[in-house]
């Protein structure tokens, strides 16, 4: 299947995000009562829900998006290249209209998304963070009552499946047994929170971000038996 899709028609993406503020005592009391409703679920070994606030990053209702990578397809008269473009910001409204601008337009020669975990993670959070800051979905994301096949994402977490619903594999671990640069050779998901909120270094983590792009390219290209990118086809425009 995989080898009879136009790469020119994928747009990768993968999204950064974190709690919306720094600390647990910074959530007013509602949200503070709310999440330990859910982080009690979590909790083990006598861990607090406050404790835990770190990871509310990866709920859409407690975190938000600080970067959306993207990645294109090109040909050119050298070869294919791979270029890389991200939103970020501290100002989540600002970075999800620029985000929504950006596919309304690629959407006509990309409709296709792909990314690792995509369809339970990426595209859920987006549309979730969307609506929350009060911006209409674009058709690409609005994917409320289609049927599975209806829906065209490469998600390589579901492709490595196989049809496997107990399976999970994570992105690094396919980068190694696949001979691919790791993306988590500075930091690794779980640091985001850290890197933001007490480090201040967005930037560390778009450069970040934009690695998981580039390797979920790589996989493909690996999953279609083709051979790897090499530094001078990946263009980074951010």
């Amino acid at each position: 299947m995989l080898q009879k899709i136009n790469l020119e028609k994928v747009l990768v993406l993968d999204i950064e995000t974190v709690p919306t503020h720094p600390a647990y005592s910074k959530l007013d009391p509602k949200m503070q009562n709310l999440w330990d409703q859910k982080a009690k679920w979590l909790a083990k070994n006598g861990e607090s829900t406050e404790s835990l606030y770190e990871r509310a990053g990866i709920y859409s209702e407690f975190g938000k998006i600080i970067c959306i990578s993207t990645g294109s397809f090109l040909s050119e008269y050298q070869g294919v290249i791979f270029e890389t473009r991200s939103f970020s910001g501290h100002n989540e409204l600002e970075l999800l209209s620029e985000f929504e601008e950006f596919i309304i337009t690629d959407a006509k020669t990309r409709p296709i998304f792909a990314g690792h975990n995509l369809q339970e993670f990426d595209i859920p959070y987006i549309a979730r963070r969307m609506l929350i800051n009060g911006l209409s979905l674009p058709p690409v994301l609005d994917l409320a009552g289609l049927k599975p096949w209806q829906i065209h994402h490469l998600d390589t977490m579901q492709l490595w499946k196989f049809g496997d619903f107990k399976h999970y594999t994570s992105l690094e671990l396919l980068a190694e047994i696949f001979s691919i640069p790791t993306p988590k050779d500075d930091i690794k998901g779980s640091d985001v929170w850290r890197v933001y909120w007490e480090d201040h270094d967005l930037e560390r983590i778009i450069a970040y971000c934009e690695k998981d792009v580039v390797t979920v390219a790589q996989l493909l290209l690996r999953f279609r038996g083709q051979s790897l990118l090499n530094s001078d086809q990946i263009r980074i425009l951010s």
